[in-house]
């Protein structure tokens, strides 16, 4: 158990402190509140995602180009419904069953917050509350392909389904 804290700390602040060195293109008056920022990080990471749930940095790494483009395509259709009326649009909420550790399914909501067009409002039980613009648009495709990247992220195995 203590090799997999160790090992999961380790990751995390690899991860936040280079996310951080990347952000201020490791400018040196921004390394003393890096530092702060990432050991912050790394703790309340692992109070939300414990160290039994390590990331797996190398997906993390992979995933990051899909959420950018997903970002992207999802800001580029929000504009195209917002200056064009007779695209359809039909707002409601959707409740996707979601099979991730609590800490991750909080970190899948919080991505797909930032995604044009989606906001998680929470969960109930072992399901994701979300907010779309388009119910009508197969959201759940994407939303559980969300969610098989994040089970590979926390290094949870999966075994049939997404």
């Amino acid at each position: 158990m203590r090799t997999d804290f160790t090992k999961a700390a380790i990751h995390r602040t690899i991860l936040f402190g280079g996310g951080w060195l990347a952000l201020t293109g490791a400018d040196p008056a921004a390394l003393a509140p890096g530092l702060l920022v990432s050991i912050a990080a790394v703790w309340l990471s692992l109070r939300l995602l414990p160290a039994r749930h390590p990331l797996v940095l190398w997906q993390v790494v992979r995933h990051l180009p899909r959420f950018v483009a997903g970002s992207v395509s999802g800001g580029v259709d929000v504009a195209r419904r917002a200056f064009s009326p007779s695209l359809p649009l039909n707002p409601g909420w959707v409740e996707v069953p979601i099979d991730l550790p609590e800490g991750a399914r909080a970190a899948l909501g919080g991505e797909l917050s930032l995604m044009p067009g989606t906001l998680a409002a929470g969960s109930e039980g072992n399901r994701l509350v979300v907010h779309l613009l388009d119910i009508d648009a197969g959201p759940d495709d994407v939303i559980l392909r969300e969610e098989a990247a994040f089970a590979a992220i926390v290094g949870q195995t999966r075994t049939g389904g997404a």
